[in-house]
């Protein structure tokens, strides 16, 4: 194969590089929360929650108390884990219930046998899994108490911060999602999105913060949050009750694993769709998709009809495993089956999608790598900006819609039950690059994801590409449609060669193609990387 010509990504950033630890996020404010919190004597685990909880301020169009979090980590005596911190349907959410309350809702005549389940509202919201999942780390790999890993978020949502470009583009959405006084008077402070550096204070989310910190996750889960949230719910026509949030535990499990051309690359279970890039990286090995030069359409033709063949699968497959069987989908022997009839022509082959709308859902992700040897990849989210359109009364807490991606039909892989947790996009990662190199590392974005966590390797591994080159380097993502999306630079480098071949390609903004974040421990050396499409930041110290 032959190495690219990095010059040719417009890398716009170095790799960043610490003594002591390194945090790697989507928003620069967040990465000084996590490096405050390191200096304070926090481990990577601190720094994450801090961060999250940071990130809940400075970027709360993807992120919140009202949606779930998730994490991949290797901690430094050496153990590989995962956290899944997200619950489920509440127990009264029966498709016919639902049904029938969407078809009373809908404007139209609709008969409850075509109901569809609705992307906001209340019959959207799931059972957030953030503060105790938040909690869980701290107590379980963290060496400080959750009340002072938030005391930076704290003080941003009190004392209010500016807003970044990215963010402040992202938080339009709000003017036409939020429709309640009380949830405009908790975002939309001036009736409006706030511009690029206006200064903004969130201090209703900050006092729920505070009693976070106080009195721990249990007010979110059995307190007077609970029942706010639950009340929110219930007014607008949903089923949730503080039962559904008090049954809520988080979840520490073995995380899933392949290896793609000597590296260990780890993700998350069902129900998160880390299948889908494990499969989507056997795929790839089994046809030597690397072996083709980084600048060549042949590369991203064999890419992309990996990861087809992986979404089909994943798309069709996984779901909560507590109610359905999923198949070893990450597994080479299954890897080669489904490579054997790829060639030079483009496949037909269906998305297979539980929920359309995860192509460009919003995510924030942060990576965290101390000296002590714990890498952590840790992520955040509501499902859509802003979630479901429901702020829990004045607890300024925005509630997620991952209950989106559940479907009323029966036969359906995600077919909604009550306290069944929905298909999650949602997949932080680590990968052993060898015995002493270890990487934690994501991508935001939805469906993009997996197919992102495919690009970084490979960059990494493939073409052995700096980790922030690896990051700038134009992707291209499989689309709902069937089409081939590019980025520009891609698209004018080899879309033409890519539509001849057979491919029907499109161009997107860069926006649409994620938000990775990727730090490294080499072998004692500590390295960050953000990503360039986004507002990121590495902070190191």
């Amino acid at each position: 194969m032959t190495a690219p010509d990095l010059d040719s990504f417009s890398s716009r950033r170095s790799t960043v590089y610490g003594q002591s630890g390194v945090v790697a996020t989507s928003q620069p404010l967040a990465a000084q929360a996590g490096v405050e919190t390191l200096r304070d004597g926090g481990n990577a685990f601190d720094a994450a929650v801090a961060t999250a909880a940071a990130l809940n301020v400075v970027e709360p169009t993807s992120t919140g108390l009202g949606g779930d979090v998730f994490a991949l980590y290797r901690t430094a005596d050496g153990n590989v884990g995962a956290m899944r911190s997200c619950g489920g349907a509440p127990q009264g959410a029966t498709r016919e219930r639902v049904r029938e309350a969407v078809a009373a809702d809908a404007d139209d005549d609709v008969d409850p046998a075509d109901a569809e389940m609705p992307f906001t509202g209340a019959h959207a919201v799931t059972v957030p899994g953030t503060a105790r999942g938040w909690e869980a780390t701290t107590e379980e790999l963290g060496r400080r108490t959750l009340g002072e890993n938030l005391r930076p978020a704290i003080r941003y949502a009190t004392e209010g911060y500016p807003v970044t470009e990215v963010v402040s583009a992202q938080w339009r959405h709000a003017e036409e999602l939020f429709t309640d006084e009380h949830a405009r008077d908790a975002y939309l402070p001036n009736g409006h999105a706030p511009a690029v550096g206006e200064h903004v204070a969130l201090p209703k989310l900050g006092r729920s913060l505070e009693r976070i910190a106080d009195d721990g996750a249990d007010v979110v889960y059995e307190g007077e949050i609970a029942e706010a949230i639950a009340s929110e719910v219930q007014d607008k026509g949903g089923f949730m009750t503080v039962d559904d949030l008090a049954a809520f535990e988080p979840e520490f499990l073995d995380p899933v694993s392949t290896t793609y051309n000597g590296a260990e690359v780890f993700e998350l279970p069902p129900n998160n769709q880390g299948l889908i890039a494990l499969e989507a990286l056997n795929v790839a090995e089994a046809i030597d998709a690397g072996e083709h030069d980084h600048d060549s359409p042949d590369r991203v033709h064999a890419f992309a009809e990996a990861t087809k063949r992986a979404f089909h699968d994943g798309h069709r497959y996984i779901t909560d495993p507590e109610y359905e069987t999923v198949p070893d989908l990450g597994s080479k022997a299954w890897a080669r089956e489904r490579a054997a009839d790829i060639d030079d022509e483009p496949s037909d082959v269906s998305f297979g999608v539980p929920d359309a709308h995860a192509e460009d859902a919003d995510t924030v992700l942060l990576c965290v790598a101390d000296d002590e040897g714990n890498v952590v990849s840790y992520i955040n989210s509501r499902f859509a900006g802003f979630g479901s359109g429901l702020v829990a009364g004045d607890t300024g807490i925005a509630l997620q819609n991952r209950g989106a991606s559940f479907s009323l039909d029966a036969d359906h892989p995600n077919a909604l039950e009550p306290g069944k947790r929905p298909f999650h996009t949602l997949v932080p990662a680590i990968a052993r690059f060898d015995a002493d190199d270890w990487a934690a590392f994501g991508v935001m974005g939805g469906y993009m994801q997996p197919q992102g966590h495919v690009q970084i390797i490979s960059n990494v591994v493939d073409y052995d590409m700096p980790i922030q080159k690896a990051l700038d380097a134009p992707r291209w993502r499989y689309r709902e449609d069937g089409s081939l999306a590019l980025e520009p630079r891609l698209a004018e480098a080899m879309g033409g060669a890519l539509n001849r071949r057979g491919h029907d390609t499109s161009v997107l903004h860069t926006g649409m193609f994620g938000g990775a974040q990727l730090v490294r421990n080499q072998e004692g050396t500590l390295s960050g990387a953000t990503e360039p499409r986004k507002d990121g930041a590495v902070g190191t110290y």
